[in-house]
């Protein structure tokens, strides 16, 4: 007798998804007045709060919040100011019934994100920092999920110049190598995603070679996220548009990712999103019922 495949889930602090379910829609909410593309729209608690209501309408699945920019060179934010920046939205928007994830590399704030109501740690260094690790492995951390992301340098100098033998071999061996410090200091699987980190450290050809060969990422089967909303290889392709006027092409780069094997897909655009992989979805299994 043919077994069935058990289902695989991630788990997302408070909130399980199942991995053969729609891909789920990343809602992007930025408490900073510099970021790329929103910097200075969502700064005060008030407003964030508001935008965070508003992706809830629009059918976000999942809350990410940032309190540092990390767009090309921009400059380290001190931790004081990242936690006022974040706590206070994490506290404010922890009963809004979706995940909040915390976009953080500095333990500190993962450590009191999580104990304000956090569900997952998106981290741009993918762990490395000094005490990440065991920030995330420590009995507090609960079941909060962990987002592994590849970046060549930093945010001051990813963009100099980055260069690649093979940049879809050589991000997928970096993401094996932290998933393998992870899962040493007894971080389950199911806790595990990962994000090849476009646009962090690559060139646009660099980037449109990892989107399309994406299903490479998803090693061992954990899920993969992909953040390439708004994004200069967007802008690239449309003549040099400025972020605001990227949103087709943002929309039509998510629905190419979750063709390719993401889970997640992380936006600015969230309705619009949300509407093309319903669509997606329900073409996939050829049901309107299935979106």
């Amino acid at each position: 007798m043919q077994q069935t495949p058990q289902t695989r889930y991630f788990q997302c602090g408070r909130f399980r998804f199942a991995l053969d379910q729609r891909p789920l829609v990343m809602g992007i909410l930025n408490v900073t007045p510099d970021s790329f593309s929103d910097g200075g729209q969502h700064a005060s608690r008030d407003a964030a709060v508001r935008h965070a209501e508003q992706m809830i309408a629009e059918g976000v699945d999942i809350i990410d919040i940032g309190g540092e920019s990390s767009r090309p060179g921009s400059a380290a934010l001190p931790l004081e100011d990242e936690l006022a920046r974040v706590i206070p939205v994490v506290e404010a928007l922890r009963g809004c019934g979706k995940p909040l994830s915390i976009d953080t590399y500095k333990p500190e704030v993962m450590r009191a994100a999580l104990a304000a109501g956090a569900d997952l740690i998106n981290d741009i260094w993918g762990f490395r920092m000094p005490g990440a690790v065991e920030a995330m492995a420590a009995p507090e951390a609960g079941q909060a999920g962990l987002c592994v992301m590849h970046m060549q340098r930093d945010p001051q100098t990813m963009q100099e110049d980055p260069h690649y033998d093979d940049v879809v071999g050589e991000v997928a061996d970096f993401l094996a190598e932290r998933i393998a410090v992870l899962r040493a200091a007894g971080i389950d699987d199911a806790r595990l995603s990962l994000d090849p980190g476009f646009g962090f450290g690559k060139t646009p050809d660099h980037n449109l070679r990892l989107l399309g060969q994406l299903p490479r990422m998803a090693l061992e089967g954990l899920p993969v996220l992909a953040g390439i909303s708004r994004k200069s290889t967007l802008g690239a392709i449309l003549g040099g548009r400025p972020p605001q006027q990227r949103i087709a092409a943002s929309i039509a780069a998510a629905v190419c990712a979750v063709e390719r094997g993401a889970f997640i897909v992380r936006v600015h655009d969230v309705e619009q999103t949300v509407d093309a992989v319903k669509t997606w979805w329900a073409v996939r299994n050829e049901s309107v019922t299935a979106a």
